[in-house]
């Protein structure tokens, strides 16, 4: 529904445009209000954020309609304007457009002229809407996706490779934000938001410091992937990087007693890289799945604070680069056998 404000001093005026649009107003395709001048139509204004267009008289009392464009040009630079008056002559017209108005219409008025007048003022109005929803969006989507992805998404490889699945060989790595879950049943949800949006990006700059990228966020602990040469070894730096990071963060002054600690758990090795949801929900995310993941999900869950649990294999790998020490056997779920794993101390 269509909001729009008549501002008028002459009070038949109401009941004209009640009359004339009364079909519209029927169906609610409009709603009309009014103001008898300028100073009366700001405080409708500021009581009515959402209106769409102002209808207004020149020649009102207490603030006539030239000043109220004014007005309306410095504190609602959005919201158009058309002069509806019987001072027709083109001093007064030239006046209404270089402050602001949309459109100028002369007294007596013609309702036909008037009515087309107002949907061509709703259609333009709508299209500026609209605009800067596509441009919030996409400051928005700006905010949360690469640059580079970005334009990639509007090249010819986009529609070809963005389906593409393939069994890739990677090393991934779960971190956990320990006993944050119990801290957030108890904060303000403002106080929650904001602290864990800290400790994750200090992660992720350490994490994107040594080439990992984020695979996703679940609830307070990060699920990243390394890819490439040394992927192991870099993302064990990573991990030792976050842990130290974190470790030495102040003691928030919101969460009083709460001092972050972080586990850790990596696994490397084979896992399958591709678009992975619902096609019918239009929601698809480009990520890793495997046994190889589980594993690492499951190493995490195990870790106990500022552990980083690798497996044997990975160990094997990395002896003579990063000192470890062995932790022993453990089950995890899902498992039949116990898996060796190894804390990374340094």
């Amino acid at each position: 529904m269509a909001k729009i404000l008549v501002v008028d001093d002459e009070t038949d005026l109401e009941v004209l445009i009640k009359q004339k649009f009364r079909k519209k107003i029927r169906q609610k395709e409009y709603e009309f209000l009014f103001a008898v001048n300028g100073v009366d139509a700001l405080e409708k204004i500021s009581a009515e954020p959402n209106l769409d267009i102002v209808l207004s008289d020149i020649n009102m009392p207490e603030m006539d309609g030239l000043t109220l464009l004014s007005k309306l040009s410095e504190q609602k630079p959005l919201l158009k304007s058309v002069i509806v008056s019987a001072y027709g002559d083109m001093e007064n017209i030239r006046t209404a457009m270089n402050r602001g108005a949309f459109d100028f219409i002369t007294k007596p008025i013609n309702f036909e002229d008037l009515d087309i007048t107002v949907e061509k003022t709703l259609k333009h109005t709508n299209q500026i809407k609209e605009t800067l929803q596509a441009i919030k969006e996409n400051n928005i989507l700006k905010m949360y996706v690469d640059e580079n992805v970005l334009n990639f998404m509007g090249s010819r490889e986009y529609e070809s490779t963005i389906m593409a699945n393939e069994t890739i060989e990677a090393t991934v790595m779960f971190i956990d934000l320990c006993g944050f879950t119990k801290i957030s049943e108890t904060a303000p949800a403002d106080t929650v938001v904001t602290m864990i949006n800290t400790y994750f990006d200090e992660m992720v700059k350490e994490i994107m410091e040594h080439q990992g990228f984020i695979d996703k966020f679940i609830g307070d602990a990060i699920m990243a992937v390394f890819k490439g040469e040394y992927h192991l070894d870099r993302a064990i730096d990573a991990a030792l990087a976050v842990r130290n990071k974190i470790s030495n963060l102040p003691e928030s002054e919101n969460l009083k007693g709460f001092m972050p600690k972080v586990s850790i758990g990596i696994k490397s090795g084979e896992m399958i890289s591709g678009n992975i949801g619902s096609a019918s929900l239009k929601r698809l995310d480009y990520t890793v799945i495997g046994d190889t993941v589980n594993t690492a999900a499951r190493f995490q869950d195990a870790a106990k604070e500022n552990q980083i649990i690798i497996s044997e294999v990975c160990y094997n790998e990395v002896k003579e680069a990063f000192k470890c020490q062995k932790i022993g056997d453990i089950q995890l779920k899902n498992k039949a056998e116990a898996i060796t794993v190894y804390e990374v101390i340094e």
